[in-house]
């Protein structure tokens, strides 16, 4: 093999185990603040953010492109299997003992109960539409940590942003005041309350599994996905109740999502497709930019979605400018037509 494909492989192998690192240590800082939230007594209202962590595999699990290599999955039987099962749980074993560790080094930062608190803080105030303030959040929330204002915010921000689909923006930068900005240009069916906001996270994961799925992913793909983040078709979520009727009928009936059965299918399969309020209310570029937030990369990194984004975003930029033309000729023709009334 040349030298210079060599290195590349070896480029892409640091890649991948930085992508898995790095998934593996915010699942760790997540479980920290469920266990925080937990003592706290304030479980239920933090745990929306909790449940989210493995939404960090999605674009490491999701099929790469040709230009990353791809890990093929042992089957292996007979005493080999018997190998690699005692390694797999010493591995687990391993895992148990540094996750036990991470979470104990969580509990010891302060500033992370911080965070949990503020993203609750924040919550509230987007429910109940209410202003937020720095001023707030330094005098109800950061107190005496008022030095580690900046880094608690950044943190409690990309909370909000990985579990809700929801951007924090400093809408005045005199005053220091703040807004939470859904990814969709309105949250589910315009109610922005606490049952529609997980629902909304979710709901960004759903499409962005469509999109890297050629923009029809078989629900068996959408499934492999949520297991991973710990819902299952079959079992009650504690914060989305029963994600089956949440994906094929409650987002359907939004027409966020398009549920059908695949043709000629027999068992019956089906597949989901994004539906129209998705089109109008977000785009490809959106769903990749957050799930480029969430690779810790940015939407380039994905060239050929990014590509196809970037194709996207000229057809609405192209619709757009059509849709005001028809708009401007109707405006002068009735204006040319009301004139002519006049003069007879």
């Amino acid at each position: 093999m040349p030298r210079g494909q060599k290195s590349k492989l070896r480029a892409r192998e640091k890649r991948r185990q930085a992508r898995q690192a790095r998934a593996k240590t915010q699942t760790q800082v997540l479980e920290g603040a469920e266990a925080i939230a937990a003592e706290e007594g304030e479980l239920s209202s933090a745990h929306p953010v909790l449940e989210d962590s493995p939404q960090n595999e999605l674009a490491a699990e999701t099929p790469s492109t040709s230009t990353e290599p791809q890990e093929t999955p042992s089957n292996t039987t007979g005493a080999a299997s018997g190998t690699d099962s005692n390694a797999g749980a010493s591995k687990q074993d391993e895992e148990s003992s540094e996750s036990a560790k991470a979470l104990e080094s969580f509990r010891r930062d302060p500033l992370n109960k911080k965070v949990v608190m503020l993203v609750q803080f924040l919550l509230k105030k987007y429910q109940s539409k209410e202003p937020i303030t720095k001023a707030d959040m330094l005098r109800l929330v950061i107190k005496k940590y008022k030095m580690h204002f900046s880094e608690i915010l950044r943190r409690a921000s990309e909370h909000m942003e990985l579990a809700f689909g929801i951007d924090l923006k400093e809408v005045d930068p005199i005053r220091h005041s703040y807004a939470l900005v859904s990814k969709l240009d309105l949250t589910l069916d315009g109610m922005a309350n606490e049952e529609n906001l997980p629902k909304t996270g979710l709901l960004m994961i759903v499409l962005g599994v469509i999109f890297m799925k050629g923009n029809c992913a078989p629900e068996e793909a959408i499934w492999e996905v949520m297991n991973m983040m710990g819902v299952y078709a079959d079992k009650k979520h504690l914060i989305y109740g029963e994600p089956k009727k949440v994906i094929t009928e409650d987002l359907v009936q939004l027409k966020y999502l398009e549920y059908r059965q695949v043709p000629d299918s027999d068992p019956p399969r089906y597949e989901l497709l994004w539906g129209p309020r998705a089109h109008a209310e977000t785009s490809k570029m959106k769903v990749l930019e957050f799930l480029a937030k969430i690779y810790d990369t940015v939407p380039s990194a994905f060239p050929v979605w990014y590509e196809e984004a970037l194709r996207d975003e000229e057809e609405r930029a192209q619709a757009r400018a059509a849709a005001r033309a028809r708009i401007a000729m109707t405006a002068h023709s009735r204006a040319v037509t009301s004139s002519s009334s006049h003069i007879k």
